[in-house]
């Protein structure tokens, strides 16, 4: 007996029914239902595939980081070709570019415009010319020159024409270096007002991904906002 004169109660004795319905019911949780198995069955849905982004640039311009850029931070291809000044709206207008690095002017009807960088505008002169070895020149200087218009001729075949003697050009000054050859010289022409160039779109083109190549082409980091 205990100090207080009582015996201890005898344990009670296990129920083996209930622990068997308490395992039963266990086991009937732990099965999954039929909707859940057949989400787990079911294959991963496939990524949905981006159209490219078409861009079109003008002979002359220099896109080449602002495509490293593209290619760094979007998920979409960039589809990217060179352009002769003549055609640069074409595939625009067609409605088979998404975008356009073009040199103005142009019609901008119907047209986003976002002017880019301005260039010099320099002369090009036969190698033995007077001017040659100038750092640059005025209009007044070229008053008594030949001037070849381009008319027709890509701007190579009118360097070409400026280096057998027939007289000089005018170009920017981009299409002058991208030309430069060993029988001519290039040169500014400080009281010419400079060409701009610019990135356009169509009105009803702009989205998400053309805002994403304006930022870029305006030296915006990938964080930062319009």
């Amino acid at each position: 007996m205990s100090p207080k004169g009582r015996a201890p109660r005898p344990a009670r004795p296990g129920r083996p029914g209930a622990k068997r319905a308490q395992g039963a019911g266990a086991a009937k949780r732990a099965r999954p239902k039929p909707a859940r198995r057949a989400a787990e069955a079911a294959p991963a849905s496939e990524p949905v595939a981006l159209e490219p982004f078409r861009l079109r640039y003008v002979e002359g311009a220099t896109p080449a980081k602002w495509i490293r850029a593209w290619v760094d931070r979007m998920p979409q291809r960039l589809e990217h070709e060179l352009v002769a000044e003549e055609q640069q709206l074409d595939a625009l207008r067609a409605g088979e570019a998404d975008a356009a690095i073009v040199r103005l002017p142009i019609d901008e009807a119907g047209l986003h415009v976002v002017r880019l960088y301005d260039e010099r505008a320099f002369v090009v002169v036969p190698e033995d010319h007077a001017a040659a070895d100038l750092e640059s020149v005025v209009v007044a200087d070229l008053a008594d020159e030949s001037m070849i218009a381009r008319g027709t001729m890509t701007w190579s075949e009118l360097v070409e024409v400026v280096a057998s003697g027939a007289g000089i050009a005018l170009m920017p000054q981009s299409l002058a270096r991208l030309h430069q050859r060993r029988d001519v010289a290039s040169l500014p022409v400080a009281d010419l007002p400079p060409t701009t160039v610019a990135l356009v779109w169509r009105l009803e083109r702009d989205g998400d991904d053309v805002q994403a190549l304006v930022a870029i082409t305006r030296g915006r980091s990938a964080r930062s906002s319009r």
